[in-house]
């Protein structure tokens, strides 16, 4: 935005000190006239009964006093008004320092450059809460947009596959018109249908980032009961058990994003499980000032290092694709996204046995 010049904010303090050095100074004086001048006679008298004869130059008389005070009131005026413009000018410049420092970080940060920080020493005021606020907000900004890159590479790299795929395709069946075109119509079908599912995964994670959403009373039971139903048919083809048990946990957000999560983590229990006799637990609980919604799957041993990966975009574990249920690689990166966006915890545990543990935990409802 652009604004017209105009004087500085140490320019302007200089000049408010100074002002009020000279408001105090001329309150002073206005309160020797009013207390002190006024009681001293504007001319010479004398007392009945007393031989001394007052004269001009000692006796104190209101004009003489007057004649020998302004002058030199005039004089200590004009001292404060200079003392007061440097001085005050000095003490602007270092109570603004920090500020100054503050700005130029601010401008680095504009140019792109989200690697600086400021640091202000000293103990803390207004301006180091400033800065410290500051910084943080760097640190969280430049974690995001390095996500955020991550997160774009990724996904180009993913629907650049599908759609390589079908241009490959479409290749075939105008090079080689001997070419089963039924075969090629349903590997089609195969491949848009993945890109299709990668799309809404992908509006889905934005939307829940963006937090674009309008807020409700949501009990976690019911939408676990409801993604276990919706997800029954799917787990009877994977020969996988699920169980459901809890109390209601009411809490407040999306119903429709809670609802992804919830079946997002079901579905992925089922498809990372046993080979056959898995079993997919889900369980709701309420705690003081929280709920949580837990899902408990078998499977095979997983490390440590691979579980703290799991959230992030396009990864998977290798020992967990299923050969004919790969998926997108967005399944817990969008519960951590809308466990995130309902100001909620998302903690992710290797069980003992094999399998993985996961638990969402959010605000209860007030």
């Amino acid at each position: 935005m652009d604004r017209a010049p105009g004087p500085s904010v140490r320019l302007r303090l200089t000049l408010s000190y100074a002002g009020f050095l000279m408001v105090a100074a001329v309150l002073l004086l206005a309160a020797v006239w009013l207390f002190l001048l006024r009681y001293v006679p504007d001319r010479a008298f004398l007392i009945a009964g007393s031989t001394d004869t007052p004269t001009k130059g000692v006796f104190p008389v209101r004009s003489n006093l007057l004649h020998v005070f302004a002058p030199r009131a005039a004089v200590v005026l004009a001292f404060l008004l200079v003392f007061g413009l440097v001085g005050g000018w000095l003490l602007a410049g270092r109570v603004l320092a920090p500020l100054t420092r503050i700005t130029e970080a601010t401008r680095l940060a504009a140019t792109g450059s989200l690697a600086h920080r400021i640091q202000l020493p000293g103990r803390a005021d207004e301006f180091r809460e400033l800065a410290d606020a500051f910084d943080t907000m760097l640190t969280r900004l430049e974690a995001h947009v390095d996500e955020q890159r991550r997160f774009a590479a990724n996904a180009s790299h993913e629907l650049r596959t599908p759609l390589a795929t079908s241009k490959a395709l479409l290749e075939v069946a105008r090079t080689d018109p001997d070419r089963d075109v039924a075969a090629i119509i349903d590997r089609l079908h195969v491949v848009n249908t993945r890109a299709i599912e990668l799309t809404e995964a992908l509006l889905l994670l934005s939307r829940a980032d963006q937090r674009s959403f309008t807020r409700e009373r949501v009990d976690l039971s019911l939408l676990a009961e409801e993604a276990a139903e919706t997800l029954l048919p799917l787990a009877e083809r994977h020969g996988v058990t699920l169980e459901t048990s809890g109390t209601v946990a009411p809490t407040t957000g999306s119903q429709a994003l809670l609802l992804q999560l919830t079946v997002n983590l079901v579905h992925n229990g089922i498809v990372h499980n046993l080979p056959e006799g898995g079993t997919v637990r889900i369980d709701t609980q309420p705690r003081p000032g929280v709920v949580l919604l837990t899902v408990d799957n078998t499977g095979e041993q997983l490390p440590p290092q691979l579980v703290t990966t799991l959230t992030e975009p396009f990864q998977r574990g290798t020992g967990r694709i299923r050969t004919d249920h790969a998926g997108v690689g967005l399944g817990l990166a969008i519960v951590h996204s809308i466990t995130r966006a309902h100001d909620g915890t998302l903690t992710l545990t290797p069980r003992p046995g094999g399998g993985l543990h996961i638990t969402v935990e959010l605000p209860a409802l007030r």
